[in-house]
């Protein structure tokens, strides 16, 4: 079964986070190798490559709507935005390789951003819609963790006639049937908070997007996943909050792009491009664009 960008950030959040209450950050830090004698096709491009032969390539996730899937044969959603908003203000076309997510997020990186898949095919000059936390990423030096564009956090789904009154909190999945996408961050937080209490009514569906379609369609009565995807999913029956989640240390996160390392006037140049974006009002556009609410990281 294929895992989604779901399976990687929950390995990120089960591994990287739990461990950031016993350690000082990077305290248990062991350096890594780093790419050596490897082909430029293989580790990438530096900015002025990429200017002179006028393009960049974008690794973004496929069937991950609403930030990026195929429609019509081309790709859409926020990311391929994004990546086109990026590009233009290198001055250089944007290309994209839409690419399965792996057992982990170390794993996509080592594939898209610093090593290449050991099959078939090449690193991508910029990967979007990276999870960041700063533990991770003093641990994974072969990469620069930059271009922070937004703050994804968890939220419920609902339908209005189903709680008239008040939304679901949690609790509520003891006696009522909810929605989630199979071995997600929600999946694994309902099935085992309080206790497993709740894990008889969860209901699980191969994507985000088939869990909210089974909520408009009766099958449960709420959804739980990330918030755009949530949103994205949204008919006129249904209604959205995003609840306290006790016991839920991880329940909202950054997302930003990955660079290789050794290119860092590159990760200089999209950071600035995103910074840009989100001072303008671009990206909140964007975001507007596809029916989302825009939550904007601290600038720093």
């Amino acid at each position: 079964m294929q895992k989604t960008l779901h399976a990687a950030l929950v390995a990120l959040v089960l591994g990287c986070f739990a461990a950031g209450g016993v350690w000082a950050r990077c305290a248990d830090y062991v350096p890594q190798p780093k790419p050596q004698n490897t082909a430029r096709d293989v580790v990438g491009a530096d900015l002025d490559t990429i200017r002179e032969r006028g393009f960049i390539t974008f690794a973004v996730y496929e069937d991950f709507p609403p930030w990026s899937y195929e429609q019509d044969g081309k790709p859409v959603g926020v990311d391929i935005d994004l990546g086109r908003l990026i590009a233009a203000d290198l001055g250089v076309e944007a290309r994209f390789k839409l690419v399965a997510a792996g057992e982990t997020l170390e794993a996509d990186l080592r594939n898209w951003v610093w090593k290449g898949p050991v099959v078939s095919g090449s690193v991508a000059n910029v990967m979007l819609h990276v999870p960041y936390d700063s533990d991770f990423a003093c641990r994974v030096e072969q990469v620069v963790f930059t271009g922070q564009y937004n703050v994804e956090e968890i939220a419920i789904a609902y339908r209005k006639s189903a709680y008239p009154e008040d939304p679901p909190v949690p609790a509520y999945f003891r006696f009522d049937t909810v929605a989630v996408e199979n071995d997600s961050i929600s999946d694994f937080y309902l099935s085992s908070f309080p206790g497993g209490q709740l894990a008889g009514n969860v209901r699980r569906y191969p994507t985000m997007a088939a869990a909210m379609t089974g909520l408009a369609q009766g099958e449960t009565k709420a959804a739980m996943g990330a918030r755009a995807q949530i949103e994205h999913g949204l008919t006129p029956d249904l209604a959205m909050h995003t609840p306290p989640l006790p016991g839920f240390s991880v329940g909202n996160w950054t997302v930003g792009v990955a660079v290789h390392f050794a290119y860092r006037p590159l990760a200089y140049a999209v950071d600035d491009a995103i910074v840009a974006a989100i001072a303008d009002g671009r990206l909140e556009r964007i975001f507007s664009d596809h029916g989302l609410t825009f939550h904007a990281p601290e600038l720093r």
